[in-house]
C-alpha cells in the first residue's frame, strides 16, 4: 500500500520534469499524428506543427518550455538540418547551365525585396540594423511549387531554370546579411572588424565548398557501397560546418547551408541523400516547427495581428517586391508575361531560410515578437498563394526541350536502358484474390509486342536458409507462381515464373526486373493503410524509386478484357503529359475500347481559348503515332479534381500519370494534392503510370516520385 500511495503521489508534471524521454515520446506522437489530421482538413502539415507547439507550450498545456535543454538541443538540430536540406536541394547543374541569367535574376529578386523590407522596417521605427535584417528576410525564397512545374512538364523552360538557379544566390546573400547584422548587434562594430568578418567568411566558405566537396568525393570513392558510413560522413560534414561557422563568429545555419551546397554533387540523387533528407523531414525539422510554435504567445500574436499594419506591410511588401523583381527580369531578358508570372510565383513562398533567419534574429534580440508573428503570417500567405498562382499560370508554358508540338515521341513503353529484343513484363504476385487481373493485364501488354511474361514471387530472406518461416514463404510463393503460369497458358502468353529470395520485397522486385531486362512492371495496389507506410513509405514507393523501367500501379475492379471505355486526364499540352495515351491504346487495341483524352481548363476561359486548346491537343496527339485519334474533351471547371472525378463515373478505367518530382518545404515532403485527391476519391479501376528516375538525366527525371501512395494505401500485389 505504501508503494501505491507513493506512486499516486507522483504528479504528471514531476514525471515530465524528471524524465526527458517522456517529452521526446510526446513529440514523436505529435509529429506522427498532427500533420495527418491537418492534411485531412486540407491544411498544410506545417500549420499543424506550429499549432501543436502553441497547444503544448506555456499558453496551452504547459508541457514544454522552449528554453528546456531537450527542446533547445532538438530544435537546434532541426534548424541546422533545415538549412542543410535547403542547400542540398539546390540544383547545381541547373545553376551552372544558366549561371549568368540566374545571377542576374537572383540580384533583382534579392536587392529589390531587401530595399523594400528595409523601408518597411524604417517606417515602423526599427533601427537601420534591424531594418536591413527585415529586408534580408524578404530576399530569399523556397521553391514550394517545384512539384507543380515538374508535373506540368515545364521544368526546362528557361525562365523556370533561371528562377531555380537564382535560389542559391538569394539564400547565400540573405544568410550573409544575417551574419553581418547579428555580428553588429552583438557589440561595437568597426569597419576593420567588418572586413575581418567578411575575409573570414570568404576563407571559411572556400574551405567548406571546396574542401568538403573534395573530401566527400574521396570518401565516397573509397567507401564503395557502404551507405551507412557515407550517411555518417554527410552528418559529420553538416555539424563540422556548423561548428566552424560559430568559431568565426557567424550563425551556424550559414555553415549548414554551405555544407549542403558542398556535398550536393557528392550525394547526387542517390539513396544516401534519401536517407539524409528522410531523417530530417520525419524527425528533426518537424521538431523545429513545434519549437517555433512554443515561441508564439497567443495574446501577443492576437495583439500584433490586430495591429495589422506591420503584418500587412510585410506581406504586401514581399509580394510586390518579388513582382517588381520578376518584371525587371522580363524587361532585361525579354521573357513574356506568362514566364514573368511564373518567375514571380516561384520566388514568392517564404518558408525555410526565412523562418530560420527570423528565429535567429529573434533570439539575438534584433527582431521583436511582432516581426516574428508577422513572418509566420507571411509564410502561411505566400506558401498558399505562390503554388496556387503557379498552378494556373504555368499551364502550357513552352520549353526548349519539350515544346508543344514535338517532332517525334517514342513509345511510352520503350526503355533505352533495356537491350533485349523481346518485350518483357514482370508481374509481382502476392495476393491470390487480385492475381488473375494482374496476369490478364500483363498478358494484354505482352501479346501486343509478342513478348514474354515473368510472374515474380518474393520470399523474404531469413538468417538461416532452413528457417521454417522461409520454407513456408517459399511454399506459398510456389503456389502463386503455379497459378500465374496456369493463367498465362490459358491466355496464350509465354510465362517464365521466377522465385526470388531477398532481404526486402521492393528490392527483390527491382533487382529481379533489372536482371530480367524488363520493359514494364505491373504491380497491384490495395486500400490498406498503416503506420509503417506513413513512416517509411510502402513497397510501391520503393519500387517506383528503384525501378529502371516504367511501373504500372494497378487497382483493377474488373477483368481488363472487359474494359470498354478508358479516360486519360492530362494537365497541359506537352507531349510528356499525354504519353499515358500510348499505354491506354495498348489496352484499347486488345479490347476494342474507346479512349478519351480529358483536360480541365479554367471555367472563365473563352470559347476561342477552349477551341485553341483542343486544336493544340489534337496536334500533340497526332505526333504520337497512335492507331487512331482519341476523343478529346475539354471541361471548363474551377476544381480540376472534381471535374475529373465526375467524368470518370462514365468510364471503366482511369489512367493517371505518376509525379516524378518531389521537393520539400524546408525538408518536409510536399505531395501532389491533385493526384492525391483523385487517388482517394476515384472508386473505379485505376492505373497510375510511373517512369524510371535515373540520377544522370534531366532534373525532372532525377527526383524521387512523390509519396502519393504511402498516405493512401498499402500494396496488394
Amino acid at each position: 500500500m505504501e508503494l501505491i500511495s507513493q506512486f499516486l503521489a507522483v504528479s504528471p508534471s514531476q514525471v515530465l520534469g524528471n524524465e526527458p524521454i517522456v517529452p521526446f515520446a510526446i513529440l514523436l506522437v505529435v509529429i506522427l499524428v498532427v500533420p495527418i489530421i491537418f492534411e485531412r482538413l486540407k491544411l498544410p502539415g506545417l500549420v499543424g506543427l506550429l499549432a501543436a507547439g502553441v497547444v503544448l507550450g506555456s499558453n496551452g498545456l504547459n508541457l514544454f518550455q522552449n528554453d528546456s535543454p531537450t527542446m533547445e538541443l532538438l530544435s537546434d538540430i532541426g534548424l541546422i538540418y533545415l538549412m542543410f536540406v535547403a542547400g542540398l536541394e539546390v540544383d547545381m547543374e541547373q545553376f551552372r547551365r544558366t549561371r549568368n541569367r540566374s545571377i542576374g535574376f537572383g540580384s533583382f529578386t534579392f536587392l529589390v525585396p531587401l530595399i523594400m523590407g528595409t523601408i518597411v522596417g524604417r517606417i515602423f521605427g526599427f533601427g537601420w540594423n534591424a531594418s536591413i535584417l527585415i529586408g534580408s528576410l524578404f530576399a530569399s525564397h523556397t521553391l514550394l511549387a517545384y512539384p507543380i512545374i515538374s508535373r506540368l512538364g515545364v521544368i526546362n523552360n528557361e525562365a523556370v531554370v533561371v528562377t531555380i538557379g537564382a535560389t542559391i544566390f538569394t539564400d547565400i546573400g540573405a544568410l550573409l546579411v544575417l551574419a553581418v547584422c547579428v555580428a553588429i548587434h552583438a557589440g561595437e562594430f568597426t569597419i576593420s572588424q567588418l572586413l575581418i568578418l567578411l575575409t573570414s567568411l570568404i576563407i571559411y566558405s572556400a574551405v567548406v565548398l571546396i574542401g568538403f566537396d573534395w573530401a566527400g568525393k574521396e570518401f565516397f570513392r573509397r567507401s564503395g557501397e557502404e551507405e551507412g558510413k557515407q550517411f555518417l560522413f554527410v552528418l559529420l560534414a553538416v555539424f563540422l560546418a556548423a561548428v566552424g561557422a560559430q568559431l568565426i563568429g557567424v550563425e551556424k545555419i550559414i555553415g549548414a547551408f554551405l555544407a549542403g551546397l558542398a556535398v550536393n554533387d557528392v550525394v547526387g540523387e542517390g539513396p544516401v541523400k534519401e536517407k539524409v533528407v528522410f531523417v530530417g523531414s520525419v524527425l528533426f525539422i518537424p521538431i523545429f516547427f513545434v519549437d517555433l510554435g512554443l515561441l508564439i504567445d497567443i495574446p501577443a500574436f492576437i495583439e500584433s495581428i490586430s495591429n495589422i499594419w506591420l503584418t500587412l506591410a510585410i506581406v504586401v511588401g514581399l509580394i510586390s517586391s518579388k513582382f517588381i523583381a520578376a518584371f525587371l527580369a522580363k524587361l532585361v531578358y525579354r521573357y513574356n508575361w506568362q514566364e514573368m508570372l511564373v518567375m514571380w510565383s516561384l520566388s514568392m513562398p517564404q518558408v525555410g531560410a526565412t523562418l530560420a533567419a527570423t528565429l535567429v534574429g529573434y533570439r539575438a534580440g534584433l527582431l521583436n515578437e511582432g516581426v516574428l508573428n508577422s513572418v509566420i503570417v507571411l509564410m502561411l500567405v505566400t506558401a498558399t498563394l505562390g503554388p496556387l498562382i503557379t498552378s494556373r499560370v504555368a499551364v502550357g508554358l513552352t520549353t526548349s526541350a519539350n515544346n508543344v508540338v514535338p517532332d517525334a515521341t517514342p513509345s511510352y513503353l520503350d526503355n533505352q536502358a533495356v537491350k533485349n529484343t523481346r518485350f518483357t513484363v514482370v508481374v509481382p504476385v502476392y495476393n491470390p484474390e487480385t492475381e488473375q487481373y494482374l496476369i490478364e493485364m500483363a498478358a494484354l501488354m505482352a501479346r501486343q509486342t509478342q513478348g514474354r511474361l515473368v510472374p515474380l514471387a518474393i520470399a523474404t530472406a531469413a538468417a538461416h536458409m532452413d528457417a521454417p518461416q522461409l520454407e513456408n514463404a517459399i511454399a506459398r510463393a510456389d503456389l502463386l507462381l503455379d497459378k500465374a503460369t496456369s493463367l498465362s497458358r490459358t491466355l496464350d502468353v509465354e510465362a517464365e515464373p521466377l522465385l526470388r529470395i531477398d532481404d526486402a520485397v521492393a528490392l527483390g522486385i527491382t533487382r529481379a526486373s533489372r536482371e530480367q531486362q524488363a520493359n514494364l512492371i505491373i504491380i497491384g495496389w490495395g486500400k490498406r493503410t498503416g503506420l509503417r507506410a506513413r513512416l517509411f513509405g510502402n513497397i510501391i514507393d520503393n519500387v517506383l524509386w528503384g525501378a529502371h523501367c516504367p511501373v504500372a500501379v494497378t487497382r483493377l475492379l474488373t477483368s481488363p478484357t472487359k474494359i470498354q471505355r478508358i479516360l486519360v486526364p492530362v494537365e497541359n499540352l506537352s507531349a510528356q503529359a499525354v504519353k499515358p495515351l500510348q499505354f491506354a491504346y495498348s489496352i484499347a487495341t486488345a479490347t476494342n475500347a474507346e479512349v478519351t483524352l480529358l483536360m480541365v481548363c479554367d471555367r472563365r476561359a473563352s470559347a476561342s481559348k477552349v477551341a485553341w486548346t483542343q486544336a493544340q491537343l489534337s496536334l500533340v496527339v497526332s505526333k504520337l503515332a497512335l492507331p487512331n485519334q482519341p476523343q478529346i474533351q475539354i471541361i471548363p471547371h474551377d476544381n480540376p479534381a472534381q471535374a475529373i472525378i465526375s467524368a470518370a463515373k462514365a468510364y471503366d478505367l482511369v489512367i493517371l500519370r505518376s509525379i516524378q518530382g518531389r521537393t520539400s518545404a524546408g525538408g518536409l515532403a510536399v505531395n501532389d494534392l491533385l493526384t492525391t485527391q483523385l487517388v482517394t476519391a476515384l472508386n473505379g479501376s485505376l492505373i497510375m503510370l510511373g517512369e524510371p528516375s535515373p540520377t544522370n538525366t534531366a532534373v525532372s527525371e532525377r527526383r524521387r516520385p512523390s509519396s502519393i501512395i504511402s498516405n493512401q494505401s498499402q500494396p496488394n500485389l
